[in-house]
């Protein structure tokens, strides 16, 4: 080995060469490591969705851990790409070393809606062997490219054409088009597109008008705000409407969350509100909708009047403004407090968290004690969660019997066992304020003195996470527009918070019904302004909706528990909802492609979801309904 080696130190081409290959080599291996570490990443990303279809999340992180794990999965795919890339460079330099080449996993089809433009390479004209020109054609292979049409602008003239009478000298005209907005300038496409960037991506106006100066139309920034304005003002009718609808619920989830606002050489801390219309867990028929409220402080009286005209069930958190709202002598009608599950399980759930425990010990750092105490309540909750799955979309009565055979045994065994395991703690111990939190307000969260048990009602829901989910766009705008301009500048992002949410809540495109409000509301009759609210049918022509989500379809257990039990007890309710999942079914477009895409779900629903009431519309909020126009 010494004597090649001293034999190869004065032949630099020789030495070159291995160098090469050596180089190439490694490349190869580089690339394959990446490739092993991005398969790795696939399949257990694939495995944690596959346990979360089959058994539920098993904490409130699991969806944020899923999200943690597509985007290291998204970095892996990139780096094995580019090693890929260096490793073939390096084998093409190299003489005898095969590139690398990795796998990757069948990419599905593009959609079959999006339209297909065909380009033909010319064939040969004549053989490339023997130079004949009988060619006849064999076949064709058919590679397709994924493309995007950058954002194209255009402006519109209308002409308005003037005639004078030859015989009166009277001079006629056609009269203006209308614009949305005062002096308008801008179409509604375009304002919509200005709307949904700033409330819906969270992207502030400056931003819009730099990239727009980028694509060669310069549009200032006071401008655009004129825009804003104009348009929050005449969508303010339809938020009124909006508010109507959703303040005429039995159930309202309300919660509220921080906005910065910009103050005399600071930012003061606002509040953002929120009541949610969510009827979809008890089947009801109503749409979902969303209405926020903006206020400079969290004073109690901002809740208070807010909910001056309201009567009913609240679903929210412990906050001390909401108390005066469940005095039993209110006007105009009591309002009901049902405390939300997901709150007291976090609290539990700080002192249990043995991922964060871990990865504090991988980081060298302090680890948290892990309560044995906390980690059984948790547990015991999380038996609770796991019914309400299974009953989630299921009618107010077959909630009620469900809870009163698996849940009411479970929430007993709780009480008595935290009451139990308080007896043992000190006041100070974090363990023992976990539990008082429920304790002490036992009759919301189970059994009300004057209601009987809150399990009772098939209405109410054992979380808040419906507000919670309503309020999250402003916890990731915060991000990036930082603080609001001033207090009317927060009521009208208000205004538009309660439009879009809305929309998205309904499975809406928000800037296409933004665009089909905007471009139709001043011809609409104001008799009908329903009409155009996104969940009650105001959505734009061309646009298919498939109102499906996972989060109100019935699991195996209550599929079950319906085709046996509850359908030998209620064979009238038997009879109304197959009859009515058949008319829905009749309702939909049998050509569109998201009926077609559901059809499965559609029939699933008939053979199991007996019991099951499907809503006869093929609009709104219920979660199987179908939308779709020509």
């Amino acid at each position: 080995m010494n004597t090649d080696l001293a034999a190869l130190r004065d032949d630099n081409e020789t030495l070159k060469a291995a160098l090469v290959v050596a180089r190439a080599e490694a490349a190869a291996a580089l690339a394959q490591c990446s490739r092993d570490q991005a398969l790795i990443a696939h399949l257990k990303l694939e495995i944690a969705k596959l346990q979360r279809d089959r058994f539920g999340p098993r904490s409130e992180r699991t969806a944020r851990l899923l999200a943690q794990m597509e985007l290291q999965l998204e970095e892996l795919e990139a780096s094995a790409t580019a090693d890929e890339l260096v490793a073939e460079a390096a084998a093409g330099k190299a003489s005898h070393v095969a590139a690398f080449t990795r796998t990757r996993p069948a990419r599905k089809p593009f959609p079959a809606h999006l339209p297909r433009e065909r380009v033909v390479v010319p064939g040969p004209s004549a053989c490339g062997c023997c130079g004949g020109a009988r060619l006849a054609k064999l076949g064709e292979d058919v590679t397709e490219t994924l493309e995007v049409i950058p954002r194209q602008w255009k402006v519109i003239q209308t002409v308005r054409e003037k005639f004078t009478c030859r015989d009166c000298e009277r001079i006629s005209q056609p009269p203006a088009p209308f614009h949305v907005t005062p002096r308008g300038w801008a179409g509604p496409s375009l304002l919509a597109m200005i709307m949904f960037e700033k409330f819906g991506q969270h992207q502030p106006l400056n931003r819009q008008a730099e990239r727009y100066a980028r694509e060669g139309v310069p549009l200032s920034l006071s401008t655009l705000a004129d825009q804003v304005g104009a348009c929050t003002v005449a969508l303010m009718p339809l938020f009124e409407r909006l508010r109507t609808h959703v303040m005429a619920a039995d159930r309202l989830h309300g919660d509220d969350t921080t906005v910065p606002v910009l103050a005399r050489g600071k930012t003061d801390i606002a509040r953002a509100w929120v009541y949610v219309r969510d009827d979809r867990p008890f089947s009801g028929p109503a749409p979902p909708a969303a209405v926020f409220y903006y206020s400079r402080d969290r004073r109690g009286e901002h809740p208070q009047g807010h909910l001056a005209s309201y009567a009913g069930i609240l679903q929210a958190d412990a906050y001390g403004g909401y108390d005066k709202l469940y005095a039993a002598g209110r006007s105009p009608g009591v309002i009901l407090e049902a405390g939300c599950w997901a709150h007291a399980r976090r609290k539990f759930f700080v002192l249990a968290d043995v991922e964060a425990a871990a990865r504090r010990k991988a980081q060298g750092k302090q680890p948290a004690v892990i309560s044995p105490l906390c980690l059984e309540a948790v547990q015991r909750i999380d038996k609770l969660f796991n019914i309400e799955r299974d009953i989630n979309g299921c009618p107010t009565d077959q909630r009620h019997d469900m809870r009163q055979e698996f849940s009411t045994p479970l929430v007993a065994d709780l009480h008595t066992w935290m009451r139990e395991q308080r007896g043992k703690l000190s006041g100070a111990n974090d363990v023992a304020k976990a539990m008082d939190y429920m304790l002490k307000r036992w009759t919301v969260f189970a059994i009300d003195p004057l209601r009987g048990s809150i399990l009772d009602d098939g209405r109410i829901c054992l979380t808040n996470n419906s507000a919670e989910r309503a309020l999250r766009g402003i916890a990731l705008g915060r991000k990036s527009w930082l603080f609001a301009g001033s207090d009317r500048g927060g009521r009208r992002a208000a205004v538009m918070y309660s439009l879009i949410v809305s929309a998205k809540m309904n499975d809406v495109d928000p800037q296409a019904w933004l665009a089909h409000v905007l471009a139709n509301i001043a011809q609409h009759p104001a008799s009908r302004l329903d009409e155009l609210l996104p969940c009650w049918g105001g959505r734009p022509k061309g646009i298919e909706c498939a109102n499906m989500g996972s989060n109100n379809q019935p699991n195996e257990r209550a599929a079950q528990w319906n085709s046996n039990a509850y359908r030998s007890t209620r064979p009238s309710m038997f009879l109304r909802s197959t009859g009515s999942t058949a008319r829905s079914a009749r309702h939909c477009d049998a050509r569109s492609g998201a009926l077609s895409s559901n059809r499965s779900l559609l029939n699933w629903h008939q053979r199991k979801w007996f019991s099951k009431l499907v809503p006869d519309r093929t609009i709104g909020g219920g979660c199987y309904a179908v939308w779709a126009t020509g």
